[in-house]
């Protein structure tokens, strides 16, 4: 949401008044407004109810917008009403229980229903374009072209289209254009030839959905096969919590579950949190289902998106797999719903619509009566939560498959200890031991860059971005700096800007920094980075990890090393820098930091070959790593939830945060009060603020915020219903740029 633009301005003689009773159609339209807009039908068409859910074109000012009709109903006398421009769809696009979905999406994220709509649409649908054809298209002879081939000159290209062709038909088939490409090279100029004389036509073929060839996969284990047994045993909506340590099986839980969807002839969603993931689950899905598996992320271009997203909606994906985004995929038969990582923050939109990919699966889910089944080795708490109160049902997988085992742990006091780069003597000497014995390394921390601070040695100056309230992160070598917030760059001075002293020095460490140093003392070895410096190409991830394959070698990486990548070599995982994360004010620091730890030592160990972990900390008596070491993540849940439950944070509360933004932070303070004035003063809601954001400053914005908490989500809400409205009409709301998150992820 942010300050609404002018309403268009209509013309008189451009909207004649339509006739008492006449039919409107109510548009939403991509706009931050929280309405409708009126409009009658298109010249020589009528509306009715099944009209709702069509994409029409219309006049919006001077501009032309596209929209979705989401009512009908009637004129008065002396209402002045444009014309809609065209209908862009014969039948409607959104229908039963998606766009009632997305209007539920609209009601809980308090968010105006075009915009929505909008966000769940390919790029090409948002933009007019026509739905994208998904049919697999075939070629035959006609009646004169069979009469005709014999009189093809022997040895031509359309001699012998119309020879493979014929005999096609005398099998009873078609050629569809992949066959073509396989049998003959260049054969359309000569289909084109053949095409314009009658002698042959393309046709649309109808689709068949290919029937699943399952391979050969592990035989399951008791606790996998008892989870398999509970998610396809029942009928109609469940929520399944597959709550299992890393290396588990979960994937072969999937797997089998999804078939079990497949042989009822329906279609499964599986969401991923990254795109990294796609490459290795899809190869693994098409080689265990025996159909084609179809994928929806970012790293495609819109046309592609808008292709499988058609495939979908017609039913002709049968498994679709792809991140946040692929929640909003129309589903006619759909079967099932899997959530991977389901405790992942990526799932959560943090600009436009603020959903939750996860919950919004829940909620589809339950409207199309299906299961849904989340996955992770590492729980969020709201979901551990629900577990245990009984709304889901609990699985767990306690074992790794097959032979391998869990890893050993061991913490590393490095204080006191010298260290190179961020890395003690003893954690060079176990890479190097490791690596002889023809293994690979991974070395975790969860920063990129060279080193967080460039610093005067002299006089203490530090780079700090001019835009935001943050020191510049080094890049390159010491030789850029960058903003992880807004993206500014700059080069590294020479010397320092307030006192002139050539003795810059960068400080801390980042992965480009660890991937240096270890490069160096290596050098026989790969040294693979993997963060989004160079991953962030189409297939980037895949080709790294590529480079490394079963050799020994050292990956570097962020947390997208943490995430449900099979590293059968990888035995020994050093976890370097996690003090920061020991004190932070998020109050959900200590959940990430301990999922981020046993996502991250779950990649070592899992095949044949034992494990290790080292985590290096200053701090070796921290509660959380005690708990984490000796008790596991469960161990750590149970104690996370006694806290949320006496500070009164989710899963015990719930939130919403509305933030502001402004070059002069008394606007933004302005309106934040101004909207705690629109709530009632007995509103069973408690205020926090406005206060500053944790970043005051970012990309040139003053920001700031108000909070709002309530026990029970009802109340909540009965106040948001109240109050956004009233918000756009706020005239200290148009000098700022507003938005409103529910159920945050963080209060940043």
């Amino acid at each position: 949401m942010s300050s609404a633009p002018a309403a268009p301005v209509l013309s008189l003689e451009s909207a004649p008044a339509p006739a008492p009773g006449a039919p409107t159609v109510q548009v939403a339209l991509p706009l931050p407004l929280p309405q409708l807009f009126d409009y009658a039908p298109p010249p020589g068409s009528l509306a009715g109810a099944d009209s709702i859910g069509r994409r029409v074109r219309v006049p919006f000012g001077s501009r032309e917008l596209v929209g979705v009709v989401a009512g009908v109903g009637c004129a008065d006398a002396d209402t002045l009403l444009r014309d809609a421009r065209e209908w862009l769809d014969p039948v409607p696009l959104l229908d039963g229980e998606v766009w009632r979905s997305l209007q539920w999406l609209a009601r809980y994220t308090h968010a105006p229903l075009g915009e929505v709509v909008s966000t769940a649409l390919p790029a090409p649908l948002r933009r007019g374009e026509p739905v994208p054809d998904t049919h697999r298209w075939g070629w035959r002879l006609t009646a004169d072209g069979d009469a005709q081939r014999v009189r093809q000159r022997a040895g031509t290209r359309p001699q012998r289209l119309c020879q493979l062709l014929a005999d096609a038909a005398g099998r009873g088939t078609a050629l569809d254009e992949d066959q073509l490409d396989d049998l003959m090279d260049d054969w359309r100029s000569a289909a084109r030839a053949l095409a314009k004389r009658g002698l042959v036509e393309r046709m649309a073929q109808v689709h068949v959905a290919p029937v699943p060839m399952l391979g050969a996969g592990p035989v399951p284990n008791a606790e996998q096969a008892d989870a398999v047994a509970a998610i396809t045993g029942g009928t109609g909506f469940g929520t399944f919590l597959l709550d299992g340590v890393t290396g588990s099986g979960k994937t072969e839980v999937y797997l089998q579950a999804i078939a079990a969807c497949l042989a009822r002839g329906r279609q499964a969603l599986v969401l991923v949190p990254e795109i990294g993931l796609t490459p290795q689950t899809l190869a693994r899905f098409r080689t265990r289902l025996g159909i084609p598996v179809h994928v929806l992320h970012s790293g495609l271009n819109d046309n592609e998106r808008a292709r499988v997203w058609a495939a979908a909606t017609r039913g002709e994906a049968q498994v679709i797999v792809g991140t946040r985004s692929a929640v909003f995929t129309p589903l006619p038969n759909a079967g099932l719903i899997v959530v991977d990582e389901e405790h992942d923050g990526s799932y959560k939109q943090q600009d436009g619509i603020r959903y939750h990919a996860r919950d919004f699966a829940l909620v589809r889910a339950k409207a199309l009566d299906i299961p849904v089944v989340l996955g992770s080795a590492t729980p969020s708490l709201e979901s551990l939560h629900n577990a245990r109160s009984g709304r889901y049902v609990h699985l767990r997988l306690k074992q790794r498959a097959g032979e391998a085992r869990p890893p050993r742990v061991r913490v590393l006091d490095v204080r006191k200890r010298p260290l190179r780069d961020g890395l003690s003597p003893e954690v060079l000497e176990g890479i190097a031991e490791h690596l002889q014995r023809g293994h690979q390394v991974l070395v975790f921390k969860n920063r990129r860059g060279y080193a967080p601070v460039l610093l005067c040695h002299d006089c203490g100056w530090t780079a700090p971005c001019r835009r935001c309230d943050a020191p510049m992160t080094v890049h390159a070598g010491g030789r850029r700096l960058q903003c992880h917030h807004c993206g500014a760059r700059q080069p590294a001075p020479l010397a320092c800007p307030d006192c002139g002293s050539l003795a810059l020095q960068p400080q801390g460490i980042g992965t480009e920094r660890l991937e240096e140093h270890l490069g160096e003392a290596f050098a026989d070895y790969p040294v693979i980075r993997i963060d989004r410096g160079t991953t962030n190409r189409r297939d980037a991830l895949e080709s790294q990890l590529a480079r490394l394959g079963d050799q020994p070698g050292i990956l570097v990486g962020t947390q997208i090393l943490a995430k449900g990548h099979d590293l059968p070599r990888l035995t020994l995982v050093v976890v370097v820098g996690i003090d920061e994360g020991l004190f932070s004010a998020d109050f959900r620091a200590s959940e990430k930091l301990a999922q981020q730890l046993i996502q991250v030592a779950g990649r070592a160990g899992r095949a044949t070959d034992p494990g290790e972990v080292w985590l290096q900390t200053h701090h070796p008596g921290h509660p959380l790593l005690e708990t984490l070491v000796h008790g596991g993540y469960h161990a750590f849940a149970d104690a996370e939830l006694q806290q949320r439950d006496a500070a009164g944070f989710p899963p015990f509360a719930y939130l919403a945060l509305l933030r502001a933004e402004a070059q002069q932070v008394e606007h933004a303070n302005a309106m934040l009060t101004a909207v705690r004035g629109l709530i009632a003063e007995d509103a069973p809601v408690e205020r926090f603020g406005p206060m500053p954001a944790p970043m005051p400053r970012r990309a040139g914005y003053q920001r700031t915020q108000l909070l709002l908490s309530a026990p029970r989500r009802q109340p909540l809400h009965a106040v948001l219903d109240a109050m956004v409205p009233r918000i756009h009409g706020l005239p200290e709301a148009r000098k700022v740029r507003w938005s409103l998150d529910v159920d945050p992820m963080d209060l940043y």
